[in-house]
Parts: C-alpha cells; sequence; structure tokens
C-alpha cells in the first residue's frame, strides 16, 4: 500500500481513485444541496472541519485539477437560474445578491480529501480509501492466483464485488434525491396544467354564456327596429288635423 503521502503528491494516483467517492459517507456524512449532486465551499469547509479561507486556497492552488473532477463556479445568469431552481430563498444559509457560487461534486470534494494537509477528516478519508484499495487489490490478486482453494476464490469474488457495490450504492444515492426532485417539479407541473385546464374551461362557459346574451341582445334590437318603422308607418299614414278659425 503507497503511503498516504504519496496521495498528496501524485496526481496520478489521485486520478486512479478519483471514482471511490462512497468513502466519503463512510468516514463522516457529506452533506448535499438539495439538488443531490452538489456542495458549496463553506459546506466543503465544514465537512472537512477547517477554516473557509483554507478551502478557497485549496481551490485556488489546484483549481485546474479540481475543475477537471467536477468543479465549476457560477455567475450571471447561470447562477440566479441554480438559485431558482436548486437553492431556497427561506434558507438563511443561501444568501440572496451573491457575486458567484463555487459549486463542488462528490468527486471534487473527494479530490479535495486527497490534497487537504491539515485536516484529520481529510486524512480519514485518505487512509479508509487506501485501505480499501489495498483490500480490493488483494482480493484481485487471490482471485487470479494459481489454483486458489474455494474458499478463498469465493472470498475474493466476494470482496470485489462489495467493493463495486459500494461504488454503485454511492452512485443510487448521488442519484436519489436527483429522481424525487424531478418527481416533484413533474407533479407541480401536472397541477399547474390542470389549474390551465380549468381556467380554460371556466372562460369556454363564460364565453357560450356571453354568446348567448349577444344573440338575445341582437334578436330584441332587431324587434325593436321592426317595432319601431312599424310606427313610423301608422304614422305616416294618419291625417294631420287642421287648424280652425278663432
Amino acid at each position: 500500500m503507497p503511503p498516504e503521502s504519496a496521495l498528496l503528491e501524485s496526481r496520478a494516483l489521485r486520478e486512479s481513485l478519483a471514482a471511490r467517492t462512497g468513502v466519503l459517507d463512510k468516514v463522516k456524512v457529506l452533506a448535499m444541496l438539495p439538488d443531490g449532486l452538489h456542495v458549496t465551499t463553506r459546506m466543503v469547509a465544514e465537512y472537512f472541519e477547517v477554516s473557509h479561507d483554507t478551502v478557497k486556497t485549496l481551490v485556488k492552488r489546484h483549481r485546474g485539477e479540481l475543475s477537471s473532477h467536477g468543479l465549476r463556479t457560477l455567475r450571471g445568469s447561470e447562477l440566479r437560474f441554480f438559485e431558482r431552481s436548486t437553492l431556497d430563498p427561506s434558507e438563511g444559509s443561501y444568501p440572496q445578491g451573491r457575486v458567484h457560487l463555487t459549486l463542488f461534486t462528490r468527486r471534487t470534494v473527494l479530490n479535495a480529501a486527497m490534497l487537504l494537509r491539515d485536516s484529520e477528516v481529510a486524512r480519514a478519508v485518505r487512509r479508509y480509501l487506501l485501505d480499501a484499495e489495498e483490500e480490493a487489490g488483494r482480493a484481485h490478486r487471490e482471485a487470479v492466483g494459481d489454483r486458489p482453494s474455494p474458499e478463498r476464490s469465493l472470498e475474493a469474488r466476494m470482496t470485489v464485488a462489495e467493493s463495486c457495490l459500494a461504488d454503485v450504492g454511492a452512485a443510487l444515492r448521488d442519484l436519489g434525491p436527483v429522481l424525487r426532485r424531478t418527481s416533484d417539479r413533474l407533479d407541480r407541473i401536472n397541477e399547474r396544467l390542470d389549474g390551465m385546464d380549468r381556467r380554460i374551461a371556466f372562460m369556454d362557459r363564460r364565453l357560450d354564456h356571453t354568446n348567448q346574451v349577444v344573440c338575445a341582445m341582437s334578436e330584441r334590437m332587431a324587434g325593436m327596429d321592426v317595432r319601431l318603422r312599424q310606427l313610423r308607418e301608422e304614422t305616416a299614414r294618419c291625417p294631420r288635423p287642421r287648424g280652425g278659425r278663432r
């Protein structure tokens, strides 16, 4: 097993372990934003129990490597859209009016754990990561060794399977909140569509009623026109009285 310091120095070694994000929750539960995919700089600092400035300095020094694992900074319209669609404006932890917002994925957080020197939590993640890698390597060597005993072969296959299932479980945990949020948004869209259908149906009924009233008024106006013509004709036929002498 390579020493823990090797992770701090070797980017190639960090790249080889970048997908094992499941170790994060085995050391300490990582709180996520409501989208289930991202965490902020403040949340990363709380996870590693370091200062906010420590994480900002880490990002400044290793931005290229962290960006390759999902780090991004939102600004302008992209930031406003993310705040409206993901963040809860009622939460005091998500203040409005920020200029930019740096987001980490689980892979980025794991990458940061392999770079942070002065964090006990990061050290625990590195130790757990290297131990898990050593166990997986031992299981693989036993699985491909010459004539392994049935018991050792079965144990090796089970260890490899457990390692794969741990990665799948982490991926499903990441995906679960996203699916729930998507389902909730679809439900809200369906409710809005149902409301629009009801309003359209109500407007159709109002228009039908208005058309009926207009038709009735038109018929009454036509009847009044006929009556006025009849009155004029009757008035025209009546002789005018002649004036007498005094």
